[in-house]
């Protein structure tokens, strides 16, 4: 697996971003920084990173090779993205998040920020050809000390925002879980709940590294998931990805809810009128709010957020299909200016939707079947081999007669989007969306139906017919 740019910063196998290219990566990302004026030599800059047993390692090199930089590194220690991002917009400084978030405990990454928010696709092809032009020239030296440690500070500003969402005591009188696992969020979702009234529960915490997809729930976590509900009687179940920035919110039966639902409530929470989302996310969005379509990842959302901005739009917000919510405006809640964080958050949608099912008195299963959304569903077949997809794809894309005749034991295509992957549209109404995965050796099934049996089918249909074509492919 190479280490590359994919939908969400520098992604690869453990073992080959450590040492030379981490050390090569951050000189990249500095040099990067001082050329186009973010930053200046003597200039903060903050690194963090998530539980995995090699971030400490990759870390450490990073640091090493930002100070022979001449930049002044902050250690902000374990916290979750969301969370350094907003130090580093509040100080002015650049930051870098050393995570894998979601993707399996083998690989790992690094995340960049200039000073004034996340990077953008012509800062990672700035940052990438430096990167190329500098490759074994930088010595992978990890010193004694990573920094000045700014890990309390971090976690106090990131809780006095999100303290701010709600009156204290909000959630009063809800029994929630917190599936902690090993993600860097556990305990300030756990003391944000608690701050807000709730009851909670923690469970799962682990000592060693549990990648968790939010966007596609395994069948183990949803069965431990039910599992915990029925033992604790619980109203809902929370949780986060690795680094904390994908939220993760399951009803009082133990079911996750869609992630673009999540994004939706939280748009409705903070009364944004133009929502921006991938075209990943669910088709029924629009009948709820105004809506604005991109390519899968963070960088494609903000950059629609910042074109809405420029456009005369003034409550903007926007959101992933994996329920990651970004702010691009600032917003009154409960009586405070919530300021703009254009990066995924997952505490913002947690709250949201916790606050909603408070006010209406429902249970989350009730509120949730409220929103009548198409039913979506989503997975991925893991270790499929980067070649084989873009083959895969190049076939579908080379004409429409070999699209039809792929998903012909499917049905039979009517429209077709190719923003991001190929979404297909059936005549009958029925979703099928193929896209490989930006950051890991995974092909991503997408589906949307009426009826959560019909969207199952289609999954497992839409699932097996790649494994199939990819079988007669490698013959």
């Amino acid at each position: 697996m190479q280490v590359k740019f994919g939908t969400s910063g520098l992604r690869g196998l453990s073992e080959e971003l450590k040492g030379e290219p981490s050390a090569r990566y951050a000189t990249a990302f500095a040099r990067h920084l001082v050329a186009s004026g973010h930053s200046r030599p003597g200039d903060p800059i903050l690194i963090a990173r998530d539980f995995r047993g090699s971030s400490p390692e990759i870390a450490a090199v990073c640091a090493a090779a930002l100070s022979r930089e001449g930049l002044h590194v902050l250690d902000c220690g374990t916290v979750p993205t969301p969370a350094l991002a907003l130090y580093g917009l509040a100080n002015r400084a650049a930051g870098l998040m050393i995570t894998g978030s979601h993707i399996p405990a083998d690989r790992n990454g690094i995340k960049f920020y200039r000073p004034d928010g996340e990077i953008d696709k012509a800062d990672e092809l700035a940052i990438g050809e430096i990167a190329d032009g500098i490759a074994h020239q930088i010595p992978a030296i990890a010193d004694a000390g990573i920094g000045e440690d700014h890990g309390a500070r971090v976690e106090e500003l990131f809780l006095k925002r999100n303290r701010e969402l709600l009156p204290a005591g909000a959630l009063s009188g809800l029994k929630v879980g917190v599936y902690q696992h090993s993600t860097v969020a556990r305990d300030l979702i756990a003391d944000l709940l608690a701050f807000f009234g709730a009851e909670v529960v923690a469970l799962g915490r682990s000592q060693h590294f549990i990648p968790v997809d939010t966007e596609a729930v395994s069948s183990e976590t949803i069965e431990r998931l039910q599992g915990w509900s029925r033992e604790h009687r619980l109203d809902a179940i929370v949780s986060a990805d690795g680094d904390g920035d994908r939220p993760l919110v399951a009803d009082e039966n133990g079911l996750p809810l869609r992630g673009d639902l999540l994004g939706l409530m939280a748009c409705g929470f903070l009364g944004a009128t133009l929502a921006v989302t991938p075209v990943t996310s669910n088709s029924g969005l629009e009948r709820r709010l105004s809506v604005l379509r991109t390519r899968v990842g963070s960088p494609f959302v903000i950059a629609g957020m910042q074109q809405a901005l420029r456009d005369g739009e003034q409550k903007v917000a926007g959101f992933e299909a994996n329920g990651g919510t970004l702010t691009a405006s600032a917003f009154l809640v409960n009586g405070s200016t919530l300021d703009a964080l254009p990066t995924r958050d997952s505490f913002l949608p947690i709250v949201a939707v916790l606050a909603a099912a408070v006010e209406a008195k429902l249970s989350l299963s009730v509120l949730a079947s409220s929103y009548r959304l198409p039913v979506a569903l989503s997975d991925r077949l893991e270790d499929f081999a980067v070649e084989t997809s873009s083959r895969l794809m190049a076939h579908l894309r080379a004409g429409p007669e070999n699209l039809a005749t792929f998903l012909a034991p499917i049905g039979r295509p009517q429209s077709v989007s190719d923003i991001d992957g190929l979404r297909v549209t059936f005549d009958d109404g029925r979703i099928i969306h193929l896209r490989p995965s930006g950051n890991a050796p995974e092909m991503r099934c997408y589906v949307e139906a009426e009826t959560a049996q019909v969207a199952e089918a289609l999954l497992d249909s839409g699932l097996s017919t790649i494994r199939r074509w990819a079988k007669t492919a490698s013959n």
